[in-house]
Formats: structure tokens, sequence, C-alpha cells
């Protein structure tokens, strides 16, 4: 379909119908991603009730004017702009961002989709649930988006993704009606379950509004340890023992290389290794546990049966909330060091839980054929999500590698596929991987994926581009 793109005549015919607060200056902050590799286009509105995403969307698709939902920016595969092709309403969700109802005997929170998730996790723990979904853009990501990419986080191997973690939608779809799905169901199986369809269409198909979210338990008690361990593989036998040993108890288990401990010597964050030497491989371990468990004593027995195995030397237990802080900013300050130093090619891939250690060796050799380069590897190994980063050589830049990153790219997603993974793990497919979709993507899932777009979204307005060619 040819779309038009958004003109001035298009916004003020809009004004007559909608309030002022609705037309927002178009900044730079909406045209930008967060890596800088890409600079979108277009006008930016940001309605503040449902009502009015539907009356946009309505007019939008009269004069097939394309839509790109922006959530908080913060997504990492060019799913939140749109470089090229007729320039778009960036619909903001920025304006509904408030929380509708809590329902704590039923762990249960309706939020609108421009709710940031620190604040839906404050507002969670007021009423003393937990809201699991814990990424480090939290702070700044918004619910719509973090649903319309079915976000991840380190605490997927306990609570799972953010698919998980909602029941019901309301959303708008690209005639401009209202799907009307907040439901705070746990059993409904009357029809086709659109909240599943929407959830991870990364805004193709419809436009999410507001969500009832499903909250959890707060841990009676929690315990974080950070572990040495020789080897992934290693990793692999003690994820193992940890599930043998506290069933859900476990949170989250992060595995970091030397690498990443080595960039933050080399260019920060300033961040202090508890282990000394500094091993080549660790892991970071978060138990939550009912009453009763004393998590302390959970991860001392846990050390001694890890060393009994050989599966690791050294280790530290979290005594106070202040060390477990410390604990995380190794693995949160990781990425924020891969930033400082330039990446040439970043990847967010998942594999099979036993592919992971063959993975990584493997995965060294092919990076060593293409030329001298450092890899950074780590991840949510509880749930096999692994970033694999490959980074120049002290003395040169990413700039310098230029003509490299497609090689890289294309080595390490064929190898990827080739084991059995995913080379889209959590960040969704968005305008950069398209072509590995394409490429990688079951010919069967392809052709239904385009007819639920068609049938959809005949005309092509939402979210052009994005996730299947325009």
């Amino acid at each position: 379909m040819t779309l038009t793109p958004v003109s001035d005549a298009f916004v003020d015919g809009l004004r007559a119908d909608l309030p002022a607060p609705v037309f927002r200056e178009t900044t730079d902050a909406y045209l930008r991603e967060p890596r800088g590799r890409w600079e979108g286009r277009g006008r930016v509105l940001a309605p503040g009730s449902t009502d009015e995403v539907a009356a946009i969307v309505r007019a939008c698709a009269a004069a097939r004017v394309g839509i790109v939902p922006y959530g908080g920016g913060t997504g990492l595969v060019g799913g939140q702009l749109m470089a090229q092709g007729p320039a778009p309403v960036i619909l903001s969700l920025e304006r509904m961002s408030a929380t509708r109802e809590v329902y704590p005997s039923e762990n249960v929170l309706v939020a609108e989709a421009g709710a940031i998730l620190a604040d839906i996790r404050d507002e969670a723990a007021r009423h003393d649930r937990l809201f699991p979904l814990t990424l480090a853009s939290q702070g700044s990501a918004r619910i719509g988006g973090l649903l319309a990419t079915n976000a991840g986080g380190v605490n997927v191997v306990r609570y799972g993704n953010a698919r998980a973690q909602c029941l019901g939608l309301e959303a708008v779809i690209a005639d401009g009606s209202v799907w009307h799905g907040l439901t705070r169901l746990r059993k409904d199986n009357l029809g086709y379950d659109l909240r599943d369809l929407l959830i991870g269409s990364e805004g193709t198909l419809g436009i999410i509004t507001a969500a009832a979210l499903q909250l959890a338990p707060v841990p009676a008690g929690d315990g974080t340890a950070l572990l040495a361990i020789p080897s992934p593989s290693a990793a692999l036998d003690l994820l193992a023992l940890v599930r043998d040993r506290v069933g859900d108890g476990l949170s989250a288990f992060e595995l970091s290389g030397r690498q990443g401990l080595d960039f933050l010597a080399e260019v920060g964050p300033e961040t202090a290794v508890p282990l000394d030497p500094v091993p080549d491989w660790m892991v970071l371990i978060e138990v939550g546990l009912p009453a009763g468990l004393a998590p302390d004593a959970v991860l001392e027995a846990l050390f001694d049966a890890a060393v009994e195995r050989g599966l690791t030397s050294d280790g530290v237990i979290a005594r106070s909330e202040a060390q477990r802080r410390a604990f995380w900013d190794i693995r949160e300050n990781i990425p924020e060091a891969n930033r400082r130093i330039g990446a040439v090619s970043s990847h967010d891939i998942s594999l099979p839980l036993s592919a992971i250690p063959e993975f990584i060796e493997k995965g060294a050799k092919v990076i060593a054929g293409i030329g001298a380069f450092r890899i950074n590897c780590f991840g949510h190994l509880g749930d096999g999500n692994l970033h694999y980063n490959v980074f120049p050589l002290p003395g040169r830049v990413r700039e310098d590698h230029e003509g490299d990153r497609a090689a890289i790219k294309r080595a390490v997603h064929d190898l990827t596929h080739a084991m059995g993974g995913s080379v889209a793990a959590e960040h969704g497919v968005g305008r950069l991987k398209v072509e590995d979709l394409e490429r990688y993507g079951d010919p069967a899932k392809l052709a239904a994926m385009r007819a639920i777009k068609a049938a959809l979204d005949p005309l092509g307005i939402l979210n052009p581009g994005a996730v299947l060619r325009g």
C-alpha cells in the first residue's frame, strides 16, 4: 500500500477534535535510538486517552498516514522510529501513564500503556506486591512498549517474559476501533487469544493502550551470591544444582565473562569485583524464598555443594542490601562499559541451554576467522539468552571496522540458527532484523504472519516496515 506523509494540513485537521496537549513538538528525543545508528522522521502526537488514540488512528486510516507507536524510546532494533518512507505520525503514549486499578487480593494491577516500568513496580510495592519484570531501562521504558516487544529482563527464569505477566489488554486496532480486552481472568478460552497475538507484535497489529498485569507475592527473603566458575559448561551444571535445591525460588542466574569485567576496569563505570583473582567466568545468583527458609543458609549450602562438585572455588554471599546492590552493579554496568568501548556488532540471541558452551567456543573461532576482535559474552543464562557482542582491539574504534559489521553479524546469526537458536531473543525484530526474519524464519510462519498483518491492518499503516517488510 502507498502511504501518505504526515503534513501540517493533516495535523491541523485534528486540532478541532483533539485538545492542545496532544500536539507536541517533534524534538530529537523522538527521532533517535539509544545506539545512535538511525534517525527517524515524523510528527509527534501524544494522546491522553484511549478515545484520543482511536480518533488519531481513524484519521490516519482515512488519510493513509503511517503510525509509529512510541513508548520510552529504549528499543535497540529500531522499532520505535522510521528512517525511510513517508513520514509517519509518531504516536507517543507518554501522557497515558496512570494506574487505573489495583486488586491486591487478585494480584492484578491495571495500568495505561505509557506507565513507566519503575513506577508500576513501585505501585505494586505499595500494596505489598511484586511486579517482577525487571530490566536496566526500567526508569524510562513504558509498559506498552515492553509488552509490544515481549520484553525479557533478569527474572525470566522465574516469572517468564512480559507475555507471562499480562492477563489482558486494551488496544486500538487499525480501523480505529477499540478492543476492550482488559480481563483479569486466568482462564478464558472464548475464541482466539488476541492478547498473545498483540504482545510481541511491536505495534504492527494494534496499539496497546492499557494492560491488566499479573503481580506476585513479595518473597519473604532474598539472597544473592556471586560465584567464580571455571567455564560456561560448569555454569550450566551449577544452574541445574540451584534448580534442584531451590526450585521456583531461583529468581535470576546471570553469566558474565572476564572481558566484561576488563571493560569495566578499562573505561568504567568504576565497579568493584569482590573476587580475587578476577575469574574468567562468574555467575550472579539471586533467590527469593518463602517464610521459613533462610536465604543465606540456602546459598551457603549451595556453595559447599558446588565446591564439592568442582563447579566453583570462590564466591561471596551478600550480607546486606548495599552488598547485594554492589553485586548487581557489576552486571548492570557491563552494558554501559560496552557502550563506552563501542561495539562493532551486537547480538541478542537465545540458544538451547545445553548448546551454550559449544556456541561460545565455536563463536570465538568464527569471529577469529574474520579478524582480530574482543568478544564480550554475558547474559541471562537461566533462560538461554546471551548478549554476544564483538569489539575492536585496544587502540582501535568501531568505525575502523564498518566493513566487518555485516560479516560478523551474519556469522554469529548463522551459527545461532544452525544450533537451534533465535537471533531475536528479547529485543524483537523492529526494523534492524527484518532481513534476519526473512532469512531464518520458517516459511509457513512467515506466510501466516503476512496473512495476519493483511487481515488486521489492510492499509499497512501500523508501524510500517517493522517486523515485516513494507
